[in-house]
């Protein structure tokens, strides 16, 4: 099993373990509910090295991203980042990831971690295009909440803003990084050397960032509405079905478009579905759900919000139901009556 190289760091910081996609990662430092109101109220920071990361350069790759990837690569510039996804050819998501421009022929890409091998291998097969594993030998940390901007600032000289990737230097040392995460929260994901990592990490810690694991950032990312490959999204799915359709440009050839192009026009027969319990539960994954309309389907994601302190979760309802259906939820044998929400759910 692999292991972040800021593992020593983490045991120290009393970090508890988990396996995860083949990792060994921290799920908690203290507890889950106290690191979740400390990312939604100032800033906590996560040991993400588990995530896909890898730089793709050469010629041929603005073309391998545009063939590959939903997304236009067009619509923005060197300097900023895009959310988009890796189809099949039925317009199924392989993963979806976020593409860091830094110039003309210089991209990294950022798969999830249970998808990084393979996404990279099929970027490496792409003509004229050389693929690095940034995994390997850096450390990636994700700065979230209301205060990372400024935290960040305030250590490094500078943040980066939403979507957008930056390059400082640091006492000598070279911090990547970009305004992106996956919290709902402000702030950035940074990818550095492995004791330059560690450094900042501390720094960020002494700051009063919260250590934060992935009991939380799970939490959190369910609170904001994220979709989570592999439960929310899959091969299965399409960006229309689960909602994702603002990362299509259809106005470019790519790998799985004819399918989309079809659900475009026709509309499609599900779609994933956000939900706030009316009554005390907790919605998992699997529980079967029904709207008042007749739509029926199963949760993908559930929890207990922090925030609300009511059951929350996504579920793909079949036909799609309307904004003014009511929910019911079966936990346990007791169907608990919802309402459709619209992520994220802590500010609706």
């Amino acid at each position: 099993m692999k292991r972040s190289l800021l593992h020593h760091l983490n045991e120290s910081l009393g970090a508890r373990f988990v396996p995860f996609g083949g990792w060994e990662m921290p799920l908690q430092y203290e507890s889950v509910l106290g690191e979740h109101r400390a990312v939604r109220s100032a800033a906590g920071v996560f040991d993400v090295s588990h995530l896909g990361r890898f730089a793709l350069s050469g010629p041929g790759s603005h073309v391998a991203i545009q063939r590959r990837l939903c997304n236009d690569i067009e619509r923005i510039e060197p300097g900023r980042c895009q959310y988009t996804m890796i189809l099949n050819s039925d317009g199924g998501i392989i993963d979806d990831l976020i593409v860091w421009w830094w110039a003309e022929h210089d991209f990294w890409l950022m798969p999830n971690a249970a998808n990084h091998e393979r996404v990279m291998e099929a970027f490496g097969k792409e003509p004229d295009c050389e693929v690095i594993d940034l995994q390997t030998d850096t450390v990636f940390l994700a700065l979230q909440g209301p205060k990372a901007s400024n935290l960040i600032s305030q250590i490094v000289g500078e943040a980066p803003g939403r979507f957008r990737n930056r390059r400082v230097d640091w006492d000598g040392s070279v911090i990547s990084m970009a305004g992106t995460g996956y919290t709902g929260e402000d702030g950035a994901e940074i990818c550095v050397d492995p004791e330059t990592g560690a450094r900042l990490m501390r720094a960020l810690i002494e700051a009063d960032a919260t250590p934060c694991g992935l009991g939380s950032r799970d939490t959190l990312r369910l609170e904001a509405g994220l979709a989570l490959w592999g439960e929310d999204i899959d091969e299965t799915s399409t960006p229309y079905e689960a909602g994702l359709g603002f990362a299509v440009s259809l106005d470019h050839p790519f790998v799985g478009r004819d399918r989309l192009v079809g659900q475009k026009a026709g509309g499609v027969e599900r779609r994933l579905t956000g939900f706030v319990l009316e009554d005390r539960g907790i919605p998992r994954h699997g529980h079967e759900v029904r709207a008042s309309g007749g739509g029926v389907g199963a949760v993908t994601s559930g929890n207990l919000s922090p925030m609300l302190d009511r059951g929350i979760g996504l579920a793909y309802l079949s036909p799609p139901p309307q904004p003014d259906e009511t929910l019911e939820v079966d936990i346990r044998g007791r169907w608990v009556p919802a309402r459709i929400a619209k992520p994220p759910f802590h500010q609706s």
